[in-house]
């Protein structure tokens, strides 16, 4: 896979850089079945023989669970025994601005054959982005993050919402956060105020599917370091008020072939070599990676919003997704269409998935999303039509007629859909199936007999 034969000479020159800039530790971070970043950090001038070797990391790190507890219901991992070693990424190694001294990359997970590990999350998308590639298919993917911010123990801003005017307050975090997303290499396209009290939200420029996986991580950490540094706190936890606005961290996604997003009404017939129409607007291959989406959303949602607090947030009216269902830009889809035009272009058109936050996996998400697309384009599905209504106002039989159904309202249920969906499941290693069930089953346990509030208050610093 690219990214992983660390070049040698590269790497020591990548050294002598860091070390005359005043780098003096790397940390080498990847994120785990529960969406939490974890890392080890390494001296500088360890680099080229980390970048060799690696360092040691036990393998239980696959079934801890959201709150550090270690499960051992998964047979393969039933004991302390075992370890892995981590490799940074060297090509995607970034100073970290905000943090002086400190550098930062995506790390890999191998065994100390040499083997990649079973239970890497990252693998999981490398190999669907391989799967793609064979059938002539790439893909743009972009991410939408928001947070609460906190001063103080208190909410920063009161709204309203979407105004500059809630801003102001935060003139100087906002400043900040801006200055250190462009030192360290990341494109932010728009922030502003959200919904939610004390809210915000960014969305990150689009990019190949690791390298927008990576740069979740790496802007998480860029978000973190600019608020501590000034005195404020970030909330990334799907809810912090089981009564509120949730916070979702959703993903859009565009298949694209010979230069062409399928999505755009035209551009797909030497694709299509059945020369299928379009659907609703949605050029006739990317409808089905759309439709194939659709048809595996619940188990996409066990992947995408897969602790306790997230089934919270699932909620009719939220903008969170919590029915299956798609619609051309309406906000309250699931699964809702981007579409270009003339001032945006064919590129423009996407797939969002909305259905997520952060305690997603990115790498995990984005491969059941890709892996889904993948299915429903081999079948040349069809989606059904899209809705331009909020499905949460209807009657229970207008719902039915329709085919609109809620999706799993609990991390069991979630779980038991994931099991079921043999495409999506199998995005997975065996290995790591076992783990990823094991630790949403472990939080559920967690969660029994607590209330919503307990539930929020434990998950409100975890990402």
């Amino acid at each position: 896979m690219p990214g992983f034969d660390n070049d040698e000479t590269a790497t020591e020159e990548v050294t002598a850089q860091l070390i005359d800039d005043g780098i003096r530790g790397i940390w080498l971070t990847w994120a785990d079945n529960n969406g939490i970043p974890r890392g080890r950090l390494v001296p500088v001038a360890a680099l080229p023989d980390v970048a060799r070797r690696g360092v040691g990391v036990t393998v239980l790190f696959a079934v801890f669970d959201s709150h550090d507890a270690i499960t051992h219901t998964y047979p393969g991992l039933a004991t302390a025994s075992g370890d892995l070693r981590l490799l940074p990424i060297v090509e995607r190694l970034r100073p970290l601005t905000g943090q002086p001294g400190l550098a930062w990359a995506p790390a890999v997970q191998f065994t100390a054959d040499g083997e990649r590990s079973a239970y890497d999350q990252r693998y999981a998308l490398e190999r669907q982005v391989a799967l793609a590639a064979e059938q002539g298919v790439t893909f743009r993917v972009g991410w939408e993050l928001e947070a609460v911010v906190y001063r103080d123990g208190a909410i920063a801003h009161p709204g309203p919402t979407y105004s500059p005017h809630s801003l102001v307050g935060l003139d100087d975090l906002v400043a900040a956060i801006l200055r250190d997303f462009d030192g360290n290499g990341l494109r932010i396209n728009q922030l502003h105020a959200e919904y939610g009290p004390g809210q915000i939200e960014l969305s990150l420029a689009a990019t190949d599917p690791l390298s927008a996986a990576d740069d979740q991580l790496l802007a998480r950490q860029t978000l973190h370091a600019a608020a501590a540094r000034l005195g404020y706190r970030l909330s990334f936890a799907p809810l912090v008020d089981p009564a509120g606005v949730g916070n979702g961290w959703h993903l859009h996604t565009s298949p694209w072939r010979d230069d062409r997003n399928l999505l755009a009404p035209v551009g797909d017939a030497a694709f299509d070599a059945g020369g299928a129409p379009d659907v609703e607007g949605v050029g006739a291959v990317g409808a089905g990676y759309l439709a194939g989406i659709l048809d595996h959303l619940p188990a996409i949602s066990a992947v995408g919003a897969p602790s306790v607090p997230s089934r919270l947030r699932l909620r009719p009216g939220y903008f969170a997704g919590a029915y299956a269902f798609w619609g051309i830009e309406n906000r309250e889809a699931t699964v809702r269409v981007a579409r270009g035009g003339r001032l945006l272009g064919d590129g423009y058109w996407n797939v969002e998935v909305k259905t997520a936050d952060a305690s997603a996996n990115p790498y995990l998400l984005t491969a059941a999303v890709i892996g889904s697309g993948l299915d429903g384009i081999g079948r040349l599905l069809v989606p059904p039509a899209p809705i331009a209504a909020d499905p949460g106002t209807w009657s229970a039989r207008e719902r039915a007629a329709a085919g609109v159904a809620l999706l799993p309202q609990s991390v069991p249920e979630a779980t038991d859909a994931l099991a079921a969906d043999a495409v999506v499941s199998g995005v997975f290693t065996t290995d790591a199936l076992g783990a990823f069930t094991a630790v949403r089953r472990s939080d559920a346990a967690w969660a029994d007999g607590k209330s919503d509030i307990e539930r929020v208050d434990a998950h409100r610093w975890l990402y």
